[in-house]
């Protein structure tokens, strides 16, 4: 694709499982994007759906031309999708978006203004509103980013998710970063780039179920933790140290006692001890355990996605690569169109 063919706006959409959601969606953020007057683009990445989703996107992608669909080989996690669509991406600017609408569509064209304005490499969403979410959704978010904040450093801005806007030298950026799994949320602020911030009150998911289960939020914060600080170790070192105190008073206590000849069986203080030091030795292997599988995945350096269709590139789906059912249900269905994702941007722009 030419320079000038580029679009100015690039919406990457990480989807899995989104089928109730994408109509909705796609009814909210098509009259924003329109009313910008401004080239653009949707990079929707499907990130192993095996509901109706593909075949959902591919009814929108005949209604929408600017409607990209970016299909994944297997389910690979948000991040690992979110990067997908960043990399692939086309645009000058790029906006994360999640498929649920409770990040608002409508905020993007101020995130825009405001990146054009302030010269702006990046502008976070700030949620000022969270009574959308549970209680406890509400207690763990505000746990998460509080320790966040105090690990990493101020720059990680309070309540701020994957709702972002991203110049293409900051995407390039990223890109170049070794991680084997990135977490944006951090990696973002973490560069440096200049930034700002929009606020927006959060929604309701407007249909669906969540995918972001307590599970995978625990995980989020693992690898949050794991990836960008040193912490647990100096906690499993702290342990170390408050364990050799506790045994040496220990010592101290039986030296006396034998001295004073009030010695005594002692099951029980012993019972204690040996219970705590094998404790504090479980945990801190534990934690040195979770930074070598880290640093033996990065020594193997596997990918963390494949795509397997790109519908901005020549043949959605190869010859020798008929993808799956749905994918080949879903292409049979959709219309002959001779023109590429690049021509149909170029017809866009000249528009």
């Amino acid at each position: 694709m030419s320079e000038a063919t580029l679009p100015t706006l690039s919406v990457v959409v990480p989807v899995y499982n989104e089928e109730a959601v994408l109509p909705l969606l796609v009814e909210r953020l098509r009259p924003v994007l329109d009313g910008m007057h401004a080239g653009y683009e949707v990079v929707a990445v499907d990130d192993g759906s095996f509901d109706g989703t593909p075949r959902v996107l591919a009814g929108l992608a005949r209604l929408w031309p600017q409607l990209r669909i970016v299909r994944l080989r297997r389910n690979s996690g948000h991040q690992a999708a979110l990067a997908a669509g960043l990399y692939a991406a086309f645009g000058q600017y790029m906006v994360s978006l999640d498929a649920d609408l409770q990040d608002p569509p409508e905020v993007i064209p101020q995130m825009l203004a405001l990146a054009r304005a302030d010269g702006l490499d990046i502008v976070s969403g700030v949620r000022s509103d969270r009574t959308a979410d549970t209680l406890f959704k509400r207690w763990t978010a505000g746990l998460y980013y509080h320790a966040m904040r105090r690990m990493v450093g101020r720059s990680v801005p309070a309540q701020a998710g994957d709702f972002r806007l991203l110049s293409r030298a900051t995407v390039e950026a990223l890109r170049a970063l070794p991680e084997p799994a990135p977490v944006f949320r951090l990696l973002v602020p973490w560069i440096g780039f200049p930034s700002g911030e929009v606020s927006y009150v959060r929604e309701q998911r407007a249909a669906g179920r969540t995918k972001y289960p307590l599970s995978k939020m625990v995980r989020l914060a693992a690898d949050s933790v794991i990836s960008f600080s040193a912490a647990p170790l100096r906690l499993a070192t702290l342990l170390g140290l408050v364990g050799f105190v506790v045994c040496v008073l220990l010592v101290l206590s039986g030296l006396i006692a034998y001295i004073s000849g009030t010695v005594v069986p002692g099951w029980t203080s012993l019972f204690l001890a040996i219970l705590f030091i094998g404790a504090t030795q479980l945990l801190c292997l534990g934690l040195v355990g979770e930074y070598v599988a880290r640093i033996f995945a990065a020594v193997q350096g596997r990918p963390a996605y494949f795509v397997a269709s790109d519908s901005a590139q020549r043949g959605y789906l190869s010859a020798d690569d008929p993808g799956t059912p749905e994918d080949r249900a879903a292409e049979d269905r959709a219309p002959e169109d001779p023109r590429t994702h690049e021509d149909r941007m170029a017809d866009q722009a000249s528009g």
